[in-house]
C-alpha cells in the first residue's frame, strides 16, 4: 500500500511515482513470470447488447494526406453523418490495422499503439440527432468492428445533432505483464489514443473539442457505476470525453469552460465480458490511486499562448495509408542515416500549434520537453541534445539541466525549432543502457526522453496533471509515429528505461523534471518470419 503521510491525493502521486520507477539495480514491481493462460482478452464486448455492425468501404470518402489534414474543411453536416463516417471515425483510430501470424501464433495490430500490444483503452460514443443511429451510448467494438447499443437516451436538448467520444481504461490488461508500473503506461495510450482519434477526425475535416466533465460524472454517464453490468468483469475507469467538432470552427473555447448538454440515459443493455479468470486485483496499487483520482474536479490546463510558423509540409502521402501500415519497430539496421531536413521536420511536428493537427484537439501549453540522444542525422555531430517546446520554458530547463552543458543552438535549424546541443559526444551506450539495455534506442537515427515539468504542473494544476502529463507524452509519441512512417521510416515508443538514471545524465537533481517516456525512430528491419493477414479477414467483408 502506498504510504498516505499527509492524506492527500497530491501525496499519493508524488508515492506512486516514486515507487514505480525502474533503477539499475531493480525494477518496480512486477509479475516474477508470465502466465500466458490468463493473459487478459483484448477484446471487450457486452453480451446481449445490441450489435450495429460497421460498414468497411470507404471509397466514397475523400483521402486526403497527411500534410494537408490542418486546412481540410468538412464536407459533410454532422447531421447527415451515415455509419460509414462513422466507420472511418472509428476504422482509422481504435480499428485493428492487421492480424500477424508467427506459426501456430495469431494475434492483432490496431491503429492506435499499445505497450505490450494490450490495448487497455475502451471507446464509447454517445450520439444525437444523427440520421444514422438512434439517440444512444454505444461502446465500439474492435473485432467485429461494431458498435454496441449500451443505452438509449432521451431527446438531446441542443438544436444541433453532436457526437460525442469518451476514453475509459482497464488498467488490468497492462498490470497482467507490467505490475505496479502498469498505470504508467495505461496513460501513455490514452494520449495515443487522443491523437489517434484526432487524425481520424481530421481526415473528415473535424477535430475534438475537450470537455470539462469530471471522472464521477463521466463514469455515470458510461454505466460504470452499474454493477450488475460489471459484477464479474474488469473495472473500467473513465478518463476524458470529447465532443467531434466541424472545421472550420470559428467558436472555439480554447479555455474548455464551456459545457455540452450530457444526456440522460434510459434503458441499459448487456453485460461486460470478463476477460481472464485470474482476478484482477493482484496489484492494488493502481486501484489505490485510481480511486482518489476519480474524486477530483476535472484538471483545467492553461490554453496554448505561442503562435509559431506553420511546420514544414512533411511528404503528403495518404493519411488513412499511414495510419494502418504503422507499426513499432523491433529492430533497427543501425547504418542508415537520417537526412537532416527530414530530422526537423520530424521534431516540428512535436511542437504543440493551436491551428494544426493533433494539436488543435489538444490546445494547451506544452508541459513536456524532448531530451534527444542523436545517432545518425546527416550533417549533425552526435550528441546529447535538448528541444523545448515552449519559448518561454528556455530559461527554467536551463536552470534545471546540468550547469556543465554547452547549450549550443544549431544553427542550421530553423529559428522557432529552438534545438540545443548539450554535449558533442558518442551516445549510444548511454541510449542503450539507459532505456533498459535495449537496442532500439541506440540502433536508430535518434532516440529521445520525454522530461515533464512535473513539479510545477502538479502545482498549479492538481492530482490529475499527473495521467494528463502522460497523454502529452503519448501524443507527441503519436506525432513521432505517423511522422517516421510519412518519412519511410519507423519508430517504436519505449516505456522502459531507468528513471533516475535519465535524470542525472541531464543534471536533474529534484523532482521538479521527471522521464515520463522515451521513443525511438530509425530504419527498421523487416522479420519475414512473420505472415500479415487483412485487418478484417475474419469476418469475410
Amino acid at each position: 500500500m502506498i504510504a498516505n503521510h499527509s492524506n492527500s491525493t497530491l501525496e499519493l502521486v508524488r508515492a506512486y511515482h516514486e515507487r514505480t520507477k525502474h533503477h539499475f539495480d531493480r525494477y518496480a514491481a512486477g509479475p516474477e513470470y508470465l502466465d500466458w493462460e490468463q493473459q487478459p482478452n483484448p477484446f471487450r464486448l457486452f453480451e446481449a447488447a445490441p450489435q450495429i455492425k460497421l460498414p468497411l468501404d470507404f471509397d466514397e470518402l475523400p483521402e486526403p494526406g497527411l500534410a494537408s489534414l490542418s486546412t481540410l474543411q468538412s464536407q459533410l453536416a454532422l447531421k447527415d453523418w451515415g455509419l460509414t463516417e462513422i466507420s472511418s471515425l472509428l476504422r482509422f483510430s481504435m480499428g485493428l490495422a492487421a492480424w500477424k501470424v508467427y506459426g501456430p501464433d495469431r494475434w492483432s495490430l490496431r491503429c492506435n499503439p499499445s505497450s505490450g500490444n494490450l490495448h487497455p483503452t475502451e471507446t464509447y460514443l454517445l450520439v444525437s440527432g444523427l440520421k444514422s443511429l438512434k439517440n444512444g451510448v454505444y461502446h465500439y467494438a474492435p473485432y467485429p468492428h461494431a458498435l454496441e447499443l449500451r443505452a438509449e437516451t432521451g431527446s438531446a436538448s441542443q438544436s444541433q445533432p453532436q457526437i460525442l467520444l469518451a476514453f475509459s481504461s482497464i488498467a488490468w490488461r497492462e498490470a497482467w505483464k507490467y505490475g505496479e508500473r502498469a498505470y504508467r503506461y495505461v496513460q501513455l495510450d490514452i494520449g495515443h489514443a487522443i491523437g489517434a482519434l484526432a487524425y481520424s477526425a481530421a481526415a473528415l475535416g473535424y477535430y475534438l473539442r475537450r470537455l470539462p466533465v469530471s471522472r464521477q460524472e463521466l463514469a455515470k454517464l458510461l454505466g460504470f457505476n452499474r454493477q450488475e453490468d460489471f459484477k464479474d468483469a474488469e473495472v473500467e475507469y473513465p478518463d476524458l470525453i470529447f465532443r467531434l467538432q466541424e472545421q472550420p470552427d470559428q467558436t472555439a473555447d480554447l479555455s474548455g469552460a464551456e459545457k455540452t448538454q450530457l444526456p440522460t440515459t434510459s434503458q441499459w443493455h448487456g453485460t461486460a465480458n470478463r476477460l481472464s479468470q485470474q482476478p484482477s486485483h493482484h496489484w492494488p496499487l493502481i486501484d489505490e490511486l485510481e480511486q482518489p483520482l476519480m474524486e477530483c474536479p476535472p484538471c483545467r490546463q492553461s490554453p496554448l499562448a505561442e503562435t509559431i510558423p506553420a511546420p514544414a509540409k512533411a511528404p503528403d502521402r495518404p493519411i488513412r495509408q499511414i495510419i494502418l501500415q504503422r507499426r513499432s519497430a523491433q529492430a533497427f539496421n543501425g547504418k542508415s542515416s537520417l537526412p537532416l531536413s527530414h530530422f526537423y521536420r520530424i521534431l516540428d511536428h512535436c511542437l504543440p500549434r493551436a491551428n494544426e493537427q493533433p494539436w488543435k484537439s489538444w490546445p494547451y501549453q506544452p508541459r513536456i520537453h524532448l531530451l534527444l540522444f542523436v545517432h545518425r542525422v546527416e550533417e549533425l555531430s552526435p550528441g546529447l541534445y535538448l528541444l523545448p517546446r515552449s519559448p518561454q520554458a528556455l530559461p527554467g530547463l536551463k536552470q534545471s539541466l546540468d550547469k556543465d552543458f554547452s547549450w549550443q543552438p544549431i544553427e542550421s535549424c530553423p529559428a522557432h525549432i529552438l534545438l540545443h546541443q548539450l554535449v558533442s559526444t558518442e551516445v549510444k551506450k548511454a541510449a542503450r543502457a539507459l532505456s533498459c539495455h535495449q537496442d532500439i534506442a541506440a540502433s536508430s537515427f535518434f532516440s529521445l526522453g520525454m522530461l515533464a515539468e512535473f513539479d510545477t504542473a502538479l502545482q498549479a494544476f492538481g492530482p490529475l496533471a499527473y495521467p494528463e502529463l502522460f497523454w502529452e507524452a503519448g501524443l507527441i509519441g503519436q506525432v513521432l509515429y505517423l511522422q517516421a512512417e510519412a518519412h519511410a521510416v519507423r519508430g517504436t515508443g519505449i516505456g522502459c528505461f531507468f528513471d533516475d538514471a535519465v535524470h542525472q545524465i541531464a543534471g536533474v537533481t529534484d523532482s521538479g523534471l521527471q522521464s515520463l517516456y522515451h521513443f525511438t525512430v530509425g530504419e527498421a528491419k523487416p522479420d519475414n518470419r512473420l505472415q500479415t493477414l487483412p485487418a478484417y479477414h475474419h469476418l469475410g467483408r
